[in-house]
């Protein structure tokens, strides 16, 4: 199962005790899942869901809370709603349900955000709000640089009203419109799993952080990997640069080349990926790397002013291109 469907079956199966948070939980589900429609001239309720077990489950929820007995309908997908899904309908009593749910205001308009006194309540029912909404048109993503729990919101107004009850649950959500739909989205990792923690997905919430943690763990390792190949890459490269430094400074002086920097210069092509201290363990008797690198330093300093006065190319024309760096 996907993330989305995992947090979706969770938040199914949970049952707030309280008739209000009931009340706001299904009055959510059903504004951000397709809400009012007109069918023969008359007000009809109506909920597009995912799965048949939510789809059944609202219809328990009507009966329960307002006494209406809704139908269910099987709908193949098709155009941008691929896969099939249930529609939860209620056209005998569409109206009154509508009224009662806040639908639909005094004057018979259909109220574009959720009713006030939902937005308003207690933090059980804003959660119950986030929980309906995220039921209704809710997706998550893995965890990472695009992580992101996104609520499809059927009107600028309603995603407003979504974003004012997350800031109340302490959740930084945002509000964007993406061609056109306007959309709820909650990226920071912690705020993710405080946001699901908040709607009642406390096994979801736990197993995002765990995930999470794991991500940044190996991007860790990752940056550490490749922080120690590049710096493998610049030793070997100066590596290379030196050898054939001293290789053309040993070539310019020939026979003028002074005994113990000839002795250093011969360690550092008999040892071309020893360190100047491991350099100066090679040497009889044994020499500190500031000596080594001193005696190094003075042998091509002495075959450049020579390679000068020659004419001819120093020692940094014999360094290979691409090892420079």
């Amino acid at each position: 199962m996907s993330l989305t469907a995992d947090v979706k079956a969770e938040l199914t199966a949970v049952r707030d005790p309280s008739p209000t948070a009931r009340v706001a939980e299904l009055t959510s589900l059903l504004r951000f899942s397709g809400g009012l429609h007109s069918i023969a001239n008359r007000v009809a309720v109506e909920a597009e869901l995912d799965s048949d077990v939510l789809a059944r489950r609202v219809a328990r929820d009507l009966m329960e809370l307002y006494g209406v007995r809704p139908e269910l309908v099987h709908v193949q997908g098709s155009g941008a709603r691929n896969g099939s899904h249930y529609a939860v309908r209620v056209i005998e009593g569409g109206e009154t349900l509508a009224r009662q749910t806040g639908l639909l205001d005094q004057r018979r308009r259909p109220v574009r955000g959720l009713p006030n006194k939902l937005t308003t309540g207690s933090r059980s029912d804003l959660a119950a709000i986030w929980r309906g909404a995220f039921l209704a048109a809710g997706t998550l993503s893995e965890p990472g640089r695009s992580a992101a729990l996104e609520i499809t919101c059927p009107a600028p107004e309603a995603a407003m009203a979504l974003v004012g009850a997350a800031h109340r649950l302490g959740i930084p959500a945002k509000a964007r419109e993406v061609r056109g739909v306007p959309r709820v989205v909650v990226r920071e990792g912690e705020a993710i799993r405080v946001a699901l923690a908040q709607m009642g997905a406390s096994r979801a919430s736990s197993d995002w952080d765990q995930m999470r943690q794991r991500r940044e763990v190996r991007a860790g390792v990752n940056r550490l990997v490749n922080f120690d190949d590049a710096n493998l890459r610049r030793s070997a490269q100066a590596a290379v640069a030196a050898c054939a430094r001293v290789e053309r400074a040993l070539e310019i002086l020939g026979d003028e080349v002074p005994a113990h920097l000839r002795e250093a210069g011969e360690l550092r092509l008999a040892h071309r990926d020893a360190s100047l201290d491991e350099l100066g363990h090679h040497a009889d008797p044994p020499l500190t790397k500031d000596a080594v690198a001193g005696r190094i330093r003075r042998l091509l300093a002495m075959a450049d002013k020579k390679a000068e006065q020659d004419g001819i190319p120093d020692t940094e024309a014999a360094v290979p291109v691409g090892a420079e760096d």
